[in-house]
């Protein structure tokens, strides 16, 4: 199957998070979707291992399951996840309130990546 997979450091086996794809709920207005996404321990930011595990999921979602189209999502203000997209070659497709969060949350504005099959992953 497919779904999030656990992350660990190469060089000491430490779990650092999780990386993978997830169907995501009708709640969302870009729905039906699969979604890449990736949750790391703060000690493991910045070191290019979201980058790297999401490049290896998208290709088993490219080339393994066929999918035609990936989407990632965050809030606006998480930066770090946005820099992820873009070294990933997604593509900006817009800004929506979260469903989920109530208006005016700070978490609630979000930004929408899209990455189609016939993209290349970026490096």
């Amino acid at each position: 199957g497919w779904g999030p997979w656990a992350l660990e450091r190469l060089e000491d086996g430490q779990f650092i998070g999780f990386v993978g794809l997830h169907a995501i709920g009708t709640h969302l207005p870009f729905a039906p979707a699969i979604e890449i996404a990736w949750r790391l321990a703060a000690a493991a930011w910045g070191k290019g291992y979201a980058t790297e595990a999401a490049r290896r999921a998208l290709d088993f979602g490219f080339r393994s399951l066929g999918l035609q189209e990936i989407v990632s999502f965050t809030a606006v203000v998480n930066h770090r996840s946005v820099a992820v997209m873009q070294r990933l070659g997604m593509r900006f497709d817009g800004r929506f309130e979260h469903p989920r969060l109530p208006s005016g949350h700070p978490l609630s504005e979000h930004v929408l990546y899209r990455l189609g099959n016939d993209t290349s992953v970026g490096s």
